[in-house]
């Protein structure tokens, strides 16, 4: 669990443009990661 306004840990994804995103590459900018429960969707 992260607490809003603490430092995030890295971590690596497949962007939504099938090109790698790593939370290192950009440290040190604004960055908002918005994230939602998944029991909150609908199927």
């Amino acid at each position: 669990m992260v607490d809003a306004g603490k430092q995030a840990p890295d971590f690596s994804l497949m962007g939504d443009d099938g090109k790698p995103f790593s939370l290192k590459d950009v440290r040190g900018q604004q960055v908002i990661l918005w994230f939602y429960p998944m029991a909150d969707t609908p199927g």
